[in-house]
């Protein structure tokens, strides 16, 4: 196996993390607008890496890679929120591992798009 589809895999499987995580949240009126937010940016990572893969040139390609990027960071934000709103501290500490996961990712993206241009 590739590493791309090795990145293809571990994207789809942080975003499955997120979710469950996210299910076992307590919703109220603070932490539903940042769920749904987390949600999206984290499933958009592995989205756009798989579009990546099936680029149609080095430019659609950097495009997504850059998109990737992006939502790593963006999904970084949505998860330092998510923390800070919780009591549960064990809950606290699933979204800092995932928190760590989305930073490991940026990095990669940013390999990546430092490597294509």
């Amino acid at each position: 196996m590739t590493n791309k589809y090795d990145l293809e895999e571990r994207t789809a499987k942080f975003a499955e993390n997120v979710v469950c995580l996210c299910k076992k949240t307590n919703k109220n009126v603070v932490t539903m607008p940042i769920i749904n937010q987390l949600v999206r940016s984290a499933s958009s990572i592995g989205a756009n890496y798989y579009e990546a893969n099936g680029a149609s040139s080095k430019k659609d390609f950097m495009n997504k890679i850059f998109i990737c990027k992006k939502e790593s960071k963006e999904t970084m934000y949505w998860l330092k929120l998510i923390a800070g709103a919780l009591d549960d501290e064990m809950l606290k500490g699933e979204y800092g591992s995932l928190w760590k996961e989305a930073h490991e990712l940026t990095l990669i993206f940013s390999t990546i798009a430092a490597k294509t241009s």
